[in-house]
């Protein structure tokens, strides 16, 4: 059984479990695969704000225990539909208390399972583009992960990132996090003018390297670069995971 770990956000976690009912071959109900979505935002800290020192908790604690507690209701294999979450300091933890509770559930590593993704479907692509929060632009997480696969990352300027890509994620009265359905006008005309500045860069791709961003940029391109989507990548590698003869082709 998948398992999901929800409310990092809240609408992350419903996408990634409509991404998984979108890339599974079913002609009926019967024929998808089983999944559990734990829906738990008020027991998991911001994970930018733990990146960013605003609050003292890590979230990882939380993370790892609604993994148990989905382990326990007897999911196999479970993802994180965050990116930030997949930053060292929180990963590492959430894989130590695992351990300690002599867990046996693959938990999946998202930023790993998007940079396999490319260098199989896009190995021609050199220079890649990463939308983020802040604390993953920070962390540097995506473009480490380019850099020790031999990809160029291309990243905001870190005035555009803190006025344009972060609170179109965050902002209380326009960001996704807070106008998920509908969207904003106003976010995705911030995300469209980073995204045209990676373009102007030299971006061939851009990772939308947060999960609320694929719910505002949804096509398979995006201003003349290709769009790689970590929450759809998670997806299939999970239906790969419980049953691949399930996963549609590309």
């Amino acid at each position: 059984m998948i398992g999901i770990v929800g409310g990092v956000g809240p609408y992350a976690g419903i996408d990634l479990l409509k991404n998984i009912f979108d890339n599974t071959l079913a002609k009926r109900d019967q024929d998808h695969l089983d999944a559990m979505l734990f829906s738990l935002p008020s027991k998991i800290k911001d994970r930018t704000e733990y990146l960013l020192g605003e609050v003292e908790e890590n979230p990882g604690y939380s993370i790892a225990k609604i993994i148990s507690d989905l382990e326990k209701s007897g999911a196999t294999v479970v993802g994180i539909p965050c990116n930030t979450a997949h930053a060292p300091e929180i990963f590492s933890l959430v894989e130590e208390e695992l351990q300690k509770q002599d867990s046996r559930i693959e938990l999946l590593h998202m930023i790993d399972e998007t940079i396999d993704f490319i260098k199989v479907n896009y190995p021609h692509v050199s220079k890649i583009g990463v939308l983020s929060t802040t604390g993953t632009y920070r962390q540097k997480i995506y473009s480490n992960a380019l850099k020790d696969h031999g990809f160029e990352a291309v990243v905001p300027t870190l005035e555009m990132q803190e006025r344009c890509v972060h609170p179109a994620i965050y902002h209380p009265e326009y960001g996704i996090k807070s106008k998920s359905n509908p969207f904003h006008p106003d976010a995705k005309k911030n995300l469209e003018t980073a995204m045209n500045y990676l373009k102007k860069n030299g971006a061939e791709a851009v990772i939308l390297g947060c999960t609320e961003i694929p719910l505002v940029i949804t096509t398979k391109e995006v201003s003349g670069m290709i769009a790689i989507n970590p929450t759809n990548v998670l997806a299939r590698k999970l239906i790969h995971k419980i049953n691949p003869e399930k996963l549609k082709p590309l």
